[in-house]
């Protein structure tokens, strides 16, 4: 005599697949809007960071030229030799552009500047003067 032995099937049931989708959906609720948060928090970062940089760099070119880039030159006078610079020892910048802040919008540039010998800024998330959070105002001077 064979005996027939009954094999159990494994697998999830529909409930046990909703109750699980269910949880995942409340904690990308939850967690969403933090993850969110955090990636605006982060651009204004790399904002601050690349300003930074930007300034060391357009402090090499004084050291070079003895004078900082007028507004009208601009940033790309860190690329290209303006004119009026006689001792250009650039270009002063790796890539051959200038970069764009993180919300991919160009940078501001004054010299004389308002707030020091230049000022170099980004106006943030809302390409607007002023704001809060990730719309704040990314500055040199401060």
């Amino acid at each position: 005599m064979r005996k027939l032995k009954h094999v159990a099937q494994s697998g999830f049931t529909l409930l046990e697949l909703l109750v699980v989708l269910g949880i995942i959906a409340m904690l990308a609720g939850i967690v969403g809007p933090q993850v969110m948060k955090h990636m605006g928090e982060s651009k204004t970062k790399a904002a601050k960071v690349q300003i930074e940089d930007l300034s060391a760099t357009i402090d090499m070119y004084k050291l070079d030229v003895g004078t900082y880039p007028t507004t009208n030159e601009g940033l790309n006078a860190l690329i290209e030799s303006p004119n009026t610079a006689k001792r250009w020892n650039g270009p002063y910048l790796q890539k051959s552009k200038v970069p764009l802040d993180p919300w991919q919008n160009e940078y501001h540039y004054l010299s004389p500047g308002e707030h020091g010998k230049f000022d170099l800024y980004s106006y943030g998330a809302d390409g607007k003067e002023g704001g809060e959070g990730e719309d704040q105002d990314v500055v040199s001077w401060e």
